[in-house]
């Protein structure tokens, strides 16, 4: 920890603020647990009087925050928080408390996630789409069919599946997905845009991968046609929905299972074979890397099996699970990460370059240090080359080697 008397009292007095919101506590409660006076400390927030050691020590702890976040000498990002937990608090039921708690992991993943570009001087690209205005009298599911094939053309994808969705989305993109377990679990994820971070999703990492792909498409969508307002996405919602989820939810499903893409490989089946089994329909959800129901769904959807024909396999117990196994269906890649690979790769760099030592790298991944360190060498560990005899080679890649000053 840097002497106090070198830290910057107006930064460290943004930071205690934004830890005692996150926290839910009120100035008086901070005051009486100094034991000081309301004015003393709301002083301390405004930056014009630096608290000494101990008490920086005291509020970290009270505050659940780790001294190095409190005074980290760089400006604190845009807080994404009061907009997210004014609405978070304007849904009915849900478990609040776990609402609360995965609001401040996306503050806190995207501030580090920024802290990091700023140490290795590698701030995202972004190539985010253009907005589209919903129209009533435009239908808002038929429109996101139109916007979701539009997207996929000018990300170069074509029509085929995209199985590493989540680092395309963050590389082509430049969209911030984080996972974080604290969401509950009738949430699918949220979204949150500021001109600082750009756009924040937060993808609930209990859900099945399938499931957090649709998820972390429907934010995108919420990028596309709400994307200064942010959100809190549940799995169902009662009634009614909004134009704006109508169309986040078939633009979700129409960028994972493009309808020219869905309808050529189903004609393709029915012509080799002259039907459609069940095993089809779990070979085709497999391929496109969606739960069999979505799967199902869109082929009623494009009117290529019978309504109702999900419901049916529903009622008799169909186990997905069960099926792929039956099968010999291989797992699909995952990454369960609560950050994105690029993330990653920036906290393995700053490591190597000695930005960072242990205690900080196990706080940016996540992790203990012995885990820590074992990322760190996956990371740096190509697996992938073949010897002259054909035998399996391991070479430690060095992330600091230029490839363009010579082999010396």
């Amino acid at each position: 920890m840097p002497q106090a008397d070198t830290l910057d009292p107006r930064i460290l007095g943004q930071r205690i603020a934004e830890a005692r919101k996150a926290r839910g506590k009120t100035q008086q409660e901070l005051a009486e647990f100094l034991g000081c006076s309301r004015p003393t400390y709301i002083a301390i927030e405004k930056g014009d009087r630096l608290p000494n050691t101990e008490e920086i020590i005291k509020l970290a702890a009270f505050l659940g925050k780790k001294v190095n976040d409190l005074v980290r000498p760089t400006e604190p990002v845009v807080d994404l928080q009061p907009h997210l937990r004014a609405v978070a608090e304007k849904m009915k039921g849900g478990d609040q408390a776990a609402l609360q708690a995965a609001i401040a992991d996306l503050q806190e993943l995207a501030e580090d996630y920024r802290e990091l570009e700023r140490m290795m001087h590698a701030p995202l690209p972004s190539h985010y789409p253009a907005e589209v205005a919903l129209d009533s009298r435009i239908d808002a599911a038929q429109l996101a069919e139109s916007v979701a094939d539009q997207e996929r053309r000018r990300l170069g994808l074509g029509d085929q599946p995209v199985i590493y969705l989540r680092s395309t989305l963050e590389w082509e993109v430049g969209l911030r997905i984080f996972y974080s377990s604290q969401l509950p679990s009738a949430v699918a994820g949220m979204y949150a845009y500021t001109a600082d971070l750009g756009c924040c999703i937060l993808v609930n990492r209990k859900h099945p991968p399938e499931r957090r792909r649709v998820s972390m498409l429907h934010e995108y969508g919420h990028l596309i046609v709400d994307r200064y307002k942010p959100g809190i996405d549940y799995l169902t919602l009662s009634g009614r929905k909004p134009a704006n989820e109508r169309f986040a939810e078939a633009f979700a499903l129409a960028f994972l299972m493009p309808a020219a893409s869905v309808r050529q490989r189903f004609h393709e089946v029915v012509t080799r074979t002259k039907d459609f089994l069940v095993r089809d329909l779990r070979y085709l959800s497999h391929l496109y890397y969606v739960s069999v129901e979505a799967m199902a769904r869109r082929l009623e959807e494009l009117g290529l099996i019978p309504k109702g024909s999900w419901q049916f396999l529903k009622e008799a117990s169909f186990a997905p699970q069960q099926a792929a196994e039956l099968l010999g269906l291989p797992p699909q890649p995952t990454n369960d990460h609560p950050y994105p690979e690029r993330y990653m790769y920036l906290a393995v760099h700053a490591y190597e370059r000695g930005e960072i030592g242990d205690s900080d790298l196990a706080h940016y991944l996540r992790c203990d240090i012995v885990s820590a360190r074992e990322i760190v060498a996956r990371t740096l560990t190509s697996a992938g080359e073949v010897g002259e005899t054909g035998e399996k080679k391991q070479m430690r890649l060095d992330f600091n080697r230029s490839l363009l000053r010579g082999a010396s």
